[in-house]
Formats: C-alpha cells, sequence, structure tokens
C-alpha cells in the first residue's frame, strides 16, 4: 500500500482514512446550533414551495440563491439575495424581470424551462473568462416533442446575477435531474465535478456486494460525473456508501448538497436531505393548523453528514445519525423541510455557518442559519479516563503541527511522533511531549525540544494522539 503525501493540508476527523486505530476514543459528530433565521420567503413571487437554495461567496458578498414557487404547476422563478457577513441577509432590487408588472423585485431568471432548479457555483479555475467566473446548470428537456428527456444545460454569468445559456445542447443527459444538481471546479482532481439525481434500486449497490436483492424499488440516488471543459462530461457513475471501507446501508437522499470544504479543499463535504418518504409525522389536522400543503403529508426529512474525496465513487458514512433533527413543532415535520442549503459560510474568527430550509409547502417558508465550530463538523474525542488514536503512515511538509482542539480545564492532549514502523522518534516520544490544555482553533503541537518539526518532513511518519477529556478536529503541517 502506497504512503499518501498530505504535504500542508488540512485533515478532518470525519472519515478514518488515516486513523489506523483507535484507544477509549471515537469519532464523534457534532450538531450545529439553531440561530436567526435569515430570510423569510413572504414575498408574493416566492411562496410556500420555494426551496432549492445555494450559497455562494464571492469577495465580500454573500449570494443566497433560491426557487420562488408559489404552487406546482404555476411558473418558478429563482430569485437572490445578498449579505455581507452571511447572517443578514436582503433582497436586492434588481428590476430586472416583473412579477405581476411589478418589476420591483429581487428576481434574476425567468426562463422556463430551466426555473425547476437552477444551481450556481462560482468558478475557481485559473484563467476562467470574466465572463464566465460564475456557473449554473439548471434542469431543461431535450429531444422530439412528445418523446423529451430531461437534462441538464449548462449558463454561464460574469457577476452571478445576469446569466445566459452556454449552449442550445444540454451538457449531461444521464440522470433524471428533479431535484438540486450540484457541481463545481474542483482544484484537486483539476476538473468540473457534479453530482447528480438519478433513480436506482437497491439491486444497484447490493450487486456491488453479495449479490442480488429483492429489494425493486427505485431510490433517489446520486450520480457524479467529472468534465475538463464543463461542456463535456464523462458518463455518470453510481454513488456508494461505505462506513470504514465496508458498505453502509442505503438510504434516500433528496439533495446531496456536496462541494470541496473551503479550508481543506481536497475533502468534499457533502450535506444530503435524508428522505423519509411512506412515513407520515403529523396528522392531517397539525397540517391543517399550520398551511402545509396536502402533498406534504405522507414524509419527512432531515439533514446528514458524509464526505467523499476526489475519484471516490462512494460517500463516507461513518456517521448515520443526523447531523441536523427537525425542531420541536409539527411545522419542522412536514415533508421535504430540513433541506441544507447548498454551501456554507465563515461567519467570525471561530465560526462556520451552515444553513437549514425550514417549512416547506407551508405559508411560513424560511432559512435558519446554523453555527458550529470550524472544522468542527467531527472530532477525535476522548473522556475524562482518556484515549488515544494512532494513524497510519503518511508523509508531510512544513515546520510546525497545527491543531484546531479543545478540552476541559482538566484535560489535556499530547502528541507523539513515530516512525512507520511503530518506534517513536527520539526527542518526540510521549514523555517528551508538552501537555496541551485549552480551546484553539490553531494551536501548536511541542516537544522539549520545541515546536520545529522540519528535520521530519519527507519522511514517512505516524502520529499518536493521547487525549483526556477533549476533542481533537482538525490538524495540518505548516510553515512557521
Amino acid at each position: 500500500m502506497s504512503i499518501p503525501h498530505i504535504g500542508s493540508r488540512r485533515e478532518l476527523f470525519v472519515d478514518t482514512l488515516l486513523i489506523e486505530s483507535l484507544k477509549n476514543a471515537s469519532l464523534c459528530q457534532h450538531a450545529p446550533t439553531p440561530r436567526d433565521v435569515v430570510i423569510r420567503h413572504d414575498t408574493p413571487w416566492e411562496g410556500p414551495f420555494t426551496l432549492y437554495h445555494t450559497l455562494v461567496r464571492d469577495g465580500d458578498r454573500v449570494l443566497l440563491y433560491y426557487r420562488g414557487w408559489n404552487l406546482p404547476g404555476e411558473p418558478a422563478v429563482y430569485c437572490v439575495a445578498e449579505s455581507r457577513d452571511g447572517i443578514r441577509f436582503e433582497r436586492p432590487a434588481l428590476r430586472m424581470h416583473p412579477w405581476n408588472g411589478d418589476r420591483e423585485n429581487n428576481i434574476f431568471f425567468a426562463e422556463e424551462p430551466y426555473t425547476h432548479t437552477f444551481a450556481p457555483f462560482l468558478d475557481h479555475r485559473s484563467g476562467v473568462p470574466a465572463g464566465e467566473r460564475f456557473k449554473a446548470f439548471a434542469r431543461g428537456k431535450h429531444g422530439e416533442p412528445g418523446n423529451e428527456r430531461s437534462a441538464l444545460f449548462g449558463f454561464v454569468s460574469a457577476d452571478g446575477i445576469a446569466w445566459r445559456l452556454l449552449n442550445t445542447e444540454p451538457i449531461i443527459t444521464d440522470g433524471a435531474f428533479d431535484s438540486q444538481n450540484v457541481g463545481f471546479w474542483s482544484e484537486t482532481e483539476n476538473k468540473y465535478v457534479a453530482y447528480y439525481r438519478v433513480f436506482r434500486t437497491k439491486d444497484d449497490f447490493a450487486s456491488r456486494r453479495t449479490g442480488p436483492t429483492t429489494r425493486a424499488k427505485r431510490l433517489r440516488a446520486i450520480f457524479r460525473a467529472v468534465s475538463d471543459d464543463f461542456q463535456h462530461w464523462s458518463p455518470g457513475k453510481l454513488m456508494d456508501y461505505r462506513t470504514d471501507g465496508n458498505p453502509a446501508p442505503v438510504e434516500e437522499f433528496y439533495i446531496n448538497q456536496t462541494r470541496p470544504y473551503f479550508r481543506a479543499p481536497h475533502l468534499y463535504v457533502a450535506l444530503p436531505a435524508r428522505f423519509m418518504g411512506g412515513r407520515p409525522a403529523i396528522t392531517e389536522a397539525e397540517g391543517a393548523a399550520i398551511g402545509v400543503h396536502e402533498n406534504q403529508l405522507t414524509s419527512c426529512s432531515d439533514a446528514c453528514f458524509m464526505t467523499t474525496r476526489p475519484g471516490n465513487l462512494w460517500y463516507d458514512r461513518t456517521f448515520m445519525e443526523a447531523f441536523v433533527r427537525p425542531r420541536t413543532g409539527p411545522a419542522h415535520w412536514s415533508g421535504r423541510s430540513n433541506y441544507p442549503v447548498d454551501g456554507m459560510v465563515q461567519t467570525g474568527p471561530d465560526e462556520l455557518s451552515v444553513y437549514i430550509a425550514e417549512h416547506y409547502a407551508q405559508p411560513k417558508n424560511q432559512v435558519r442559519r446554523y453555527s458550529l465550530r470550524l472544522d468542527g463538523f467531527a472530532s477525535l474525542r476522548a473522556s475524562h479516563g482518556g484515549g488515544e488514536a494512532l494513524t497510519r503512515p503518511f508523509i508531510f511538509s512544513g515546520r510546525e503541527l497545527e491543531l484546531n482542539y479543545a478540552t476541559s480545564a482538566a484535560g489535556s492532549l499530547r502528541v507523539e511522533i513515530r516512525d512507520a514502523d511503530h518506534r517513536p522518534i527520539p526527542g518526540y516520544g510521549l514523555r517528551d511531549a508538552q501537555d496541551i490544555f485549552g480551546n484553539r482553533i490553531a494551536g501548536r503541537a511541542a516537544w522539549k525540544r520545541g515546536a520545529d518539526v522540519g528535520a521530519l518532513a519527507g519522511r514517512p511518519i505516524r502520529l499518536r494522539f493521547v487525549l483526556r477529556d477533549g476533542d481533537i478536529y482538525s490538524f495540518r503541517f505548516q510553515e512557521i
């Protein structure tokens, strides 16, 4: 097995890729904290069926895109709200498209049939033309009249507000696309990457594992495709689910919300909406009291957390539990509520914000901000009794080991550096390690000789984390 070279990239404790063993320690998922509502969809052109939100940071502005839709069967539009801090959003008066004769609105896109799902992203590819800084997938139709099928079409924009169709021909055709279909430029893969909706049976997953099953029901599933130029895409491939390298249960995800984590772009974070069809959580009387549309009384949803890495054809499901549970009250338990927004924003020196769409198909449709620690999706955790973790061998570059950690006042963290054959490296053994405690986003490991580990760069090493009543969220090696 080849030894990975992680360089100076940040590694999060969200999977077991670099972990060889755990002793009285575990990987622990952290639920984000609910904060204020950032936007209420109470304008005449938005309405109860507003959904499919996308968040994009462009310099000092944050753009929140979403579909405005009053009722199925009526025309849909796409709208945008703006923010400087990711906390307070306002609707700009764009005056681009009239709504009942009034142009004082924030509608930026109203071109049928592309308004069911329109998913933008900021293209970070080096040398991208100024007029194509933003790109988007939009669901449309292709084929002969009477035999049309769904497809994804490409759109481009210079400013994220005024858009144009890239080509009259679709760019991806091998999916269902009847939900939010997301994409991005991957600096790690040096390609565009797309994750989009298909339908498959459990047989399609099980055939990779233990042979056919008897479950023939079509499930919402995810395809992945790649492109060098955004216009020509590889055939899509089915994304499976694994835990520690082994098959994980197949669950139905309505949207996948996959994109690179901005502090560790080699790691793709997904915040999918777990769809529980045929599982009503509220009664008809409760639904009538909150004004939920009758077609949303037969299911419920929550938000999950999973990851994948460049080139993988599976999502890591280390954490099967919900990342965001529905809150109390019937309004949070109707169908297609609790859908994560695609994207996240750093909203403070040590704070990351994610966003959840609430109250779908209800008069009080809205989006709420949730906060968590930077890199704080999950952690390596040990109780007061103490525990430890040992990594697999890897090669790094840099001169100091940065740690994102938190302990109690009585807790501690020590780091031992070993060679690939498990032998402690002289001067970096556990007895040499400085006892670390506190709460820091960018702390430093140190030993009696100091914090400099540059002499070990370029050779295979292992890290042994010895922890008591604390959490480690991420680590990286960096230059001083």
